[in-house]
């Protein structure tokens, strides 16, 4: 998921990952806070809403939304080679069932939902085709996770994991890190490493009623082995460069392509 204050150009953009999707737990109980006012149907309609014709104004954008993420899923790099990596993986995706527009809070653009395996894109707030192209990368991995890594969202290392991966392959280049602050010049392998922690720590706060001190205990157990881990994309994506057409094009080596 990613923050709707962000800068980005339509070609190569890089996210900052918010609030994780809530997600229930065997009680019934969410996991943090619900940033999705369309999920299961809770939209809620108001006469005011109907006067306003904010109810019109919505359809529209979902309309906009969806064209530009069909043309991400035709264009964008790195998503066709997570649509590719998926369905070698036994999951293809079915666009109309995988893949939803819908009206979230301000904070986020897009995010995963495990329970419905449904990615979905923020219409309010995603309106550019680079942050479209953004969301879909990075729920693409935790879709890809929760494909064929078997990723369980209750434990928190798996949880954990997949944040890492998520933050490592589709936010921290190092060219993205070292404009927010997160890296520098120098040592630039220590800092993109910092970044992908924090972002994941982040995450893993947002989606769970943990401490500081668990989420980052289940980082520092994970990071290792899942910031090494870089199917399917094979490669760090970096700003600037031409990384996420090699990256496709050494997909297709392995059988990712679509």
């Amino acid at each position: 998921m990613t923050s709707s204050n962000e800068k980005a150009s339509d070609e190569n953009v890089e996210y900052t990952p918010p609030p994780k999707k809530t997600y229930p737990d065997e009680k019934g109980e969410l996991w943090g806070h619900d940033l999705y006012p369309e999920r299961r149907g809770s939209k809620k309609s108001s006469v005011m809403k109907t006067l306003l014709m904010k109810e019109g104004d919505e359809n529209i954008g979902k309309y906009h939304c969806e064209k530009k993420v069909y043309t991400c899923l035709k264009k964008h790099p790195v998503v066709k080679l997570m649509m590719g990596a998926l369905r070698a993986s036994g999951c293809p995706i079915d666009i109309r069932r995988h893949i939803t527009c819908e009206v979230c809070d301000k904070s986020v653009t897009g995010g995963y939902d495990p329970e419905l395996n449904q990615i979905v894109v923020c219409q309010n707030t995603a309106k550019i085709e680079g942050i479209i192209g953004s969301v879909l990368s990075h729920e693409m991995i935790h879709m890809f996770d929760y494909c064929r890594n078997n990723l369980d969202f209750k434990n928190l290392d798996h949880l954990a994991c997949t944040e890492v991966r998520a933050a490592n392959l589709t936010y921290c280049s190092f060219m993205s890190a070292f404009i927010d602050g997160d890296a520098s010049w120098f040592n630039l392998r220590k800092r993109h490493q910092e970044c992908v922690k924090r972002r994941a720590l982040l995450s893993v706060l947002a989606a769970r009623g943990v401490t500081p001190d668990e989420a980052k205990a289940a980082v520092d157990r994970v990071f290792e082995r899942c910031y090494n881990d870089m199917e399917p994309v094979g490669r760090r994506i970096r700003s600037s460069t031409d990384d996420m057409q090699k990256a496709l094009f050494e997909g297709s080596l392995f059988g990712y392509d679509l």
